[in-house]
């Protein structure tokens, strides 16, 4: 059953949205489907940075909030309280974390939100139902089945999931899958420089065998002791490595290795790329998916392995080759190359991406917000656009 009416007069209730400020692609997926909203719809953002977002519709906004898990001083620790299995980041005495979800609820009361996006924040996702506000949680990787993350999910009026759905964990649920919205590719540019341009830009010839190594902006990055070893292993290739290193004193670093660090054009050096050694946040996988290059994933320390599930996922759908960790040696390294090689399927890692992922998430958020302005749980046809 399909319900059928206007939009237009429910379209002018505002939406929040939550933004995690570790990394990038919180930020950046935010933007973009807030870009593919109506001008109509105001959407307010909250978020301890405001200078990490791409540029934002006249109708967002960003509002501050002080970070819920960077101490300033002026807390009074309890940890001797236990935390209850259904949160994660809940320390007792800490006026920061206070003032965010005071603001936040404060903002609930007074806007009567139509809905709150939470990416990420199991405990703001749950602040949105204790305050009778319906909310979208975002799905990352992930091993997230605990009650806090459950809670979350199992609350949410929906699940906004920034990947193919050939790309989903075996332990979501029927009833998480039921209620997603998958777009992969929100907030990536599928637009890419064409090789020889690339390699004209970063000063790369034309017939060098060309390997980047790219490390996400979430974290400390790779060491750079096994990435000599790799470059060591194979010294016909150019190794250039982009985002952050943890340099290491023992490395013995041969000169075929360049450390660029943090770059704003990444995509050229993966469209100048014959192979790429990268992790696997958000915004990275869907530059290289993008990029159509072999890949060999290594994923980065996070909460709940998140980038340990993600290389698994991408490694079963058939468009990336991955490994726990950097391999540990020559022999090791000429092997897991060889094998991403090997296995590369670049219509198949394109296949991962939506061109049109913002309006889809968009077209999705608006039908939602109806259904739950109207009490209806069918679908919506939209119309008045």
């Amino acid at each position: 059953m399909t319900a059928h009416f206007d939009l237009r007069n429910v379209r002018s209730a505002p939406i929040g949205y939550f933004v995690h400020h570790q990394g990038r692609g919180h930020a950046e997926r935010c933007a973009a489907l807030v870009q593919a909203l109506p001008q109509s719809r105001p959407v307010t953002i909250f978020c301890a940075r405001d200078d990490i977002f791409p540029a934002l519709p006249p109708n967002a906004r960003v509002e501050r909030i002080p970070s819920l898990f960077e101490p300033t001083g002026e807390e009074h620790h309890a940890d001797w309280v236990a935390t209850p299995e259904t949160l994660h980041c809940a320390p007792l005495g800490w006026p920061g974390i206070r003032t965010a979800m005071g603001r936040i609820a404060g903002w609930f009361a007074e806007a009567d939100p139509a809905l709150m996006i939470c990416d990420v924040s199991a405990e703001v996702a749950q602040l949105a139902r204790i305050c009778s506000v319906p909310h979208v949680k975002v799905l990352q990787h992930g091993l997230r089945d605990d009650p806090g993350h459950r809670a979350a999910y199992d609350g949410a009026a929906g699940l906004l999931v920034p990947c193919d759905a050939r790309l989903a964990q075996p332990d979501w649920t029927p009833a998480m899958r039921a209620k997603s919205c998958f777009a992969g590719g929100l907030g990536v540019t599928m637009a890419q420089p064409d090789r020889e341009t690339a390699r004209a830009r970063l000063g790369v010839p034309k017939d060098a065998r060309l390997i980047v190594v790219q490390s996400g902006g979430g974290g400390s990055g790779f060491a750079s002791a096994p990435i000599a070893v790799g470059a060591r292993a194979v010294p016909d290739a150019t190794w250039i490595t982009i985002g952050t290193v943890a340099r290491d004193w023992h490395a013995t670093e041969p000169a075929n290795l360049r450390h660029d660090g943090w770059v704003e054009n990444a995509a050229d050096y993966l469209a100048a790329a014959d192979l790429v050694v990268a992790s696997t946040g958000n915004t990275t996988c869907h530059q290289i998916l993008a990029a159509g290059r072999p890949w060999l994933a290594v994923p980065e320390w996070r909460y709940f392995d998140e980038q340990v599930e993600k290389a698994r996922a991408l490694d079963a759908a058939g468009v990336a080759t991955w490994r726990p960790h950097m391999p540990s040696s020559a022999q090791a390294w000429r092997h897991a190359l060889d094998i991403a090689t090997a296995t590369h399927d670049p219509v198949r890692q394109g296949s991962m991406l939506r061109p049109d992922a913002a309006r889809h998430a968009a077209t999705w958020i608006e039908s939602l917000c109806a259904r739950l302005r109207e009490g209806t749980p069918h679908a919506v046809t939209i119309h008045g656009d």
